[in-house]
């Protein structure tokens, strides 16, 4: 394992949090520690997700969402959290086809089943949605795993301000078959099978799951001067909770008739631009 200089001095602001997370992401590197002291308020996070957003080299293509523990929402008082997606990242794949995706060697590294929702068409910038709305911007929804990965090992000990602040702790999202007729469905279940072996199960609903999901990154964006495109995919949250995975195994998640989606964690190379 590597260790990345980034993680060796103390950071005094969130543009030095950012810089550092994003030098160790570039170079497939790892952080022994947080990179500074880690943001006390939603609007620092999202302050330091916006600037590492603005260095990294690849285009935005979508969003994951993940909801705030009880533990930390006196802290951090919304509901859920956004991090970016990046296009290089999302990887389409066919029911039983096996995805590889990075993860950081010696940092933090997980997969979740999830619902994905890929957007029709641009919605307009609004600070209000109902789950009615914004379902008329759901162009497909899929099957599919969210890659959580990070530097930092610890980064989901340490709550959603270190989450937001690292691009929501996402290094990946697999869009898996679509779902046939999803609006006449309620609920959705799923397995997560790591190596063979059954380590979760859940259902996820359609409606305050996924919708919900939707309506606050679209929330969210508006309310950070970010808009949704047509064909961006939004990574809607945990079905079956967050699954430890390392470099080498391999993660099978079952949805039932609607297919399963299969992905090997590979390690995290150095971005090509820093080769």
């Amino acid at each position: 394992m590597s260790v990345s200089d980034a993680g060796r001095q103390p950071a005094t602001n969130v543009a030095e949090i950012a810089e550092r997370f994003v030098h160790a992401r570039l170079h497939g590197q790892a952080l022994r520690e947080y990179p500074g002291t880690v943001p006390a308020t939603l609007a620092e996070a999202y302050q330091c997700q916006e600037l590492a957003i603005s260095r990294w080299p690849e285009r935005l293509a979508g969003w994951k969402v993940a909801r705030v523990p009880e533990a930390f929402k006196a802290r951090y008082p919304e509901e859920r959290l956004i991090g970016p997606a990046f296009a290089n990242n999302i990887h389409a794949a066919l029911s039983g086809e096996v995805i590889e995706c990075p993860v950081f060697e010696g940092g933090f590294a997980a997969v979740e089943a999830e619902l994905v929702i890929r957007i029709a068409v641009d919605p307009p910038q609004r600070a209000e949605w109902t789950l009615d709305e914004v379902a008329d911007y759901v162009g497909s929804l899929h099957i599919g795993v969210e890659v959580a990965s990070s530097p930092l090992a610890t980064l989901n000990d340490l709550g959603p301000g270190a989450v937001i602040s690292d691009f929501g702790n996402n290094w990946g999202v697999i869009v898996g078959p679509e779902i046939e007729n999803w609006r006449s469905l309620e609920e959705i279940g799923a397995q997560t099978f790591v190596d063979g072996e059954l380590v979760g199960h859940g259902v996820a609903f359609t409606r305050q799951g996924a919708l919900g999901a939707l309506a606050f990154t679209l929330m969210k964006c508006a309310e950070r001067g970010r808009q949704l495109r047509a064909g961006d995919v939004i990574s809607t949250g945990m079905i079956t909770g967050v699954h430890d995975i390392r470099i080498g195994q391999t993660s099978r998640h079952a949805f039932g008739e609607h297919g399963e989606v299969l992905c090997r964690a590979i390690k995290a190379q150095p971005h090509p631009s820093v080769r």
